[in-house]
C-alpha cells in the first residue's frame, strides 16, 4: 500500500502553478489532487481546481487566516476556527452540533479549517484525501476533496453556469461571496494559462 501524501505526486505541476498563481504549493497540490479524484468519482461534475482554489482563497487565504500556515503535510497550524455562529455581525445563528469536538465551542458552531466547514457539514462529507486514516477539516487535502464532494453533490455539472452558481451559493448563500469566488476562479484560470 502506498505511503505518504498522494497529492505529492503533483509536486512539479503544483510548483509551476504556485509561481503563476501565488497559491502555496502545498495548497495547489491539494486542489489539483481533489480535481483528479473528482474526475474519477464524479465524472459528470467536471469541477476544476480553480474553483476549489478560489474558495480556499476567499475562506482562509489558502490556510493562512488567523495567523495559520500550512505545514508540508497540508495541515493548518494553528487550526483555523472562525467566529461563533451566534447571529451577531451578520453571521448565521447555529447552536452547537458537535459538543465542541471540532470547533472547541459547546455553545455555538464555528466554521473550521482552510475551507471553513461547519461541523454538521463536515460530519456529512468529510474526506480522507491524504490516506492518513482520518478525515481532518484542518488538513487542506481532506478539506479540498470534501469541498469538491459537496459542490458536486446532486449531479451538478460545474461547466453549466446555473449549476456552478447554485453550488457556490449552497456553500455560502451570499451573492457577494459567490461573486468573489467567481472572480478569483477566473483570475486563477487566466494566470494558469500564461
Amino acid at each position: 500500500m502506498p505511503t505518504g501524501r498522494p497529492a505529492d505526486a503533483l509536486a512539479g505541476w503544483a510548483q509551476q502553478m504556485s509561481t503563476r498563481t501565488g497559491i502555496p504549493t502545498v495548497a495547489m497540490q491539494a486542489y489539483g489532487y481533489a480535481e483528479l479524484v473528482l474526475g474519477q468519482t464524479h465524472r459528470s461534475c467536471q469541477l476544476s481546481w480553480t474553483t476549489l482554489a478560489a474558495i480556499g482563497y476567499v475562506e482562509s487565504a489558502h490556510g493562512s487566516a488567523n495567523g495559520a500556515t500550512l505545514s508540508t503535510d497540508g495541515r493548518a497550524v494553528p487550526e483555523i476556527i472562525g467566529d461563533p455562529l451566534d447571529g451577531q455581525g451578520g453571521r448565521s445563528r447555529i447552536l452547537d452540533t458537535d459538543k465542541g469536538r471540532l470547533d472547541r465551542d459547546s455553545t455555538y458552531d464555528r466554521a473550521i479549517g482552510p475551507m471553513q466547514f461547519i461541523p454538521t457539514t463536515w460530519a456529512q462529507i468529510g474526506a480522507d484525501a491524504d490516506n492518513d486514516g482520518r478525515a481532518d477539516p484542518h488538513d487542506i487535502d481532506d478539506a479540498a476533496l470534501a469541498a469538491g464532494n459537496y459542490l458536486c453533490a446532486g449531479g451538478r455539472n460545474m461547466t453549466i453556469s446555473g449549476d456552478w452558481w447554485g453550488a457556490i451559493l449552497s456553500y455560502n448563500d451570499v451573492r457577494r461571496y459567490a461573486q468573489a469566488v467567481f472572480d478569483k476562479a477566473n483570475e486563477y484560470g487566466q494566470v494558469s494559462r500564461t
